[in-house]
This record gives structure tokens, sequence and C-alpha cells, in this order.
């Protein structure tokens, strides 16, 4: 079938094209399979147009890929299509990162299994909830433009996420732990979170927090979703005052990595099962050593490196991502 012949929205190209896969060759979709594959491509968008698929079968072709479609689908209210290629290379998902105007797309060599036991660990402020906690709990204390500008430094890797660290909850010495509870109490989650992680569930996947924030933050999720596990920083208080101080060792990028690779071994988890979701400099090494990194919305640096990048879904993508398959 030609490509003008099909509907304009993808997810109708279920009935079209018989629910089979189909291969594009010279132009025209036909059934039949790759029969070697390389890589994988999702394009995922609220409305996922015909036009998202042109551009990047042009791409493809191009580069002398071969395709197949493998399945259209809705998942979490987001439509998605998913390719297989015959070849993969970071080039190749530059490239079409380049003709993406108004959808997200993963190129990724290979996807974890949605069928198969499996793990998400994702960052908390700014990923997990719409805040960044410390940037609230400065803002109540009166010393707000000292710390968010501290943390713009840190999530986009200015500054070694420690000392960041260190630095911004110095400036809290002396403000009311109250403040901790008013925060937590307005603390905003971030778009497809409660559907991302039912989903998880209905899977059989663990889903847990690793976070450069603060422990009562993480908890109050951890009970408000029945998450698996959390791990954030503690911060030091001492007659209902902050004290300035972070207690023990820090949740910085490389105990993120580290608790990822911890958690898949104690639950038997393969590292191409695990899924790792977050949005700044500190998220990095954790995205990269997942079997699938997720950047969120993320700052410029993490743009560049993140194996994946979710701009304009949230993170009902991820779950449109880990369907795809």
């Amino acid at each position: 079938m030609l490509l003008n012949e099909l509907p304009e929205r993808v997810v109708e190209w279920k009935e079209a094209l018989a629910q089979q896969a189909c291969r594009w060759r010279e132009g025209v979709w036909e059934a039949g399979r790759l029969p070697e594959v390389q890589g994988r491509l999702v394009l995922l968008a609220e409305r996922l147009s015909k036009q998202a698929l042109a551009r990047s079968l042009q791409v493809l072709d191009d580069a002398g890929v071969r395709v197949e479609l493998s399945a259209v689908d809705v998942v979490a209210g987001r439509e998605l299509a998913s390719l297989r290629l015959s070849a993969w290379s970071p080039e190749l998902k530059t490239a079409l990162q380049q003709v993406a105007t108004n959808w997200d797309l993963a190129c990724v060599p290979a996807l974890p299994d949605a069928g198969s036991p499996g793990l998400v660990l994702m960052d908390m402020d700014s990923t997990a909830i719409q805040i960044e906690c410390i940037d609230e709990i400065a803002a109540l204390a009166g010393v707000g433009e000292e710390v968010a500008a501290v943390t713009r430094a840190a999530m986009e890797g200015a500054l070694p996420f420690s000392e960041s660290l260190r630095r911004r909850v110095r400036a809290l010495a002396g403000a009311d732990a109250a403040i901790i509870d008013e925060v937590i109490g307005r603390m905003p989650l971030m778009p497809g979170l409660t559907e991302l992680v039912a989903g998880l569930k209905a899977m059989g996947w663990k889903v847990a927090i690793a976070s450069g924030g603060f422990v009562p933050f993480a908890r109050h999720l951890q009970q408000q979703l029945g998450l698996d596990a959390v791990f954030a920083n503690t911060l030091g208080i001492e007659n209902g005052k902050l004290t300035g101080e972070v207690l023990g060792a820090i949740v910085d990028a490389d105990a993120k990595a580290n608790i990822l690779t911890e958690l898949a071994h104690e639950h038997g988890i393969p590292l191409t099962q695990t899924v790792a979701i977050g949005d700044g400099a500190n998220d990095l090494k954790m995205l990269a050593r997942a079997g699938l990194g997720v950047a969120l919305h993320a700052k410029p640096l993490v743009q560049e490196q993140a194996p994946v990048c979710l701009n304009r879904l949230s993170l009902e993508g991820v779950l449109g991502l880990l369907q795809a398959r």
C-alpha cells in the first residue's frame, strides 16, 4: 500500500494494514518482516500524524536502513508507531531527532521486554514531581533566589552535585522544619506519573526513586503511589530547626547509578530490563547504565547525552516505549 493511501492518523493504520507486520520497500508498505533487526524506532505523540512517519522514513531511506512497521497502538492516551530497523547508529538517532517537530521518538538498539520482569528507577525533583523541593523550602525560608541559582548551575552540570547540595542546604540553616510538611502538602506530581506507576505494576515491574532531594518527600511519594523503594538525602534537624547540614552519604550521580545496579541485582533483573528516568546532569550516569535511559524535559547538557529524550509527552510516554515492543 502506498503511503498516501493510508489515513492521516497513524493509529488508524491498524485496520488498513490488516494488523500485520509490514516492510517499507521502494515507497510501498508490503506484508513481510525484516530478516535481521539491529535497532528499534518508536514515534510517540498525543496524535501521531502520517507526517511523522513520512519524515522519519525519508531519513531512514537516505541512510539505507530497511524498515518494518511492527505495531501502531494507543498507550495511556498517547499514540505510537513501533518500527524495527535493519541498522542502528547514534548518527541515525541524531538525524531522526532533527526532523521531529511535534512528536517524540526513541531510536535505540533495543527496548526492554514489557512481558518480562523489569525495574524503573526515576529521579524525583522535576521528574516524578514538578518542583525542586529545595527551591520551595528556600523560598519559604527567605533565601529562594540564592538557592535557585545554585540549583540551576547543578542541574546544568556547572557545579559538582555534592558541592552544590551542601551549599544550598547551608543557606537553610535556622529555618523552621515545619516548612517541609508545608511543601509536601502542595507537591504537584508530574503529569503521567500515576499512569506510569499503575502500568508498571500491572506489568509486574519494580518502581523506585533515587533522588538528590530529601527523604520526607520521597517517602511521601512511596506511600502515595506504593513504590518499591526510595533513596534520598537526610536533612539535619535539631529542636525543630534545619541545621544546614546533610547527614550521611549524598545521593549523587555515582550513587544513583549504583542504586540501579544494586536494585536490579536484588530482584534478579538484568540491566537490559531496567529503565532510568531523569532530567539533570546528576542523572546522566544512571541513564547511561540502564537498559533504556530516558531524559524528561531535560536540561540542555542532558538533552545532548541522554539515549532518549521526551520533550512533548510526559511520563506516560515512558509507558508507551515499554509497550511498543
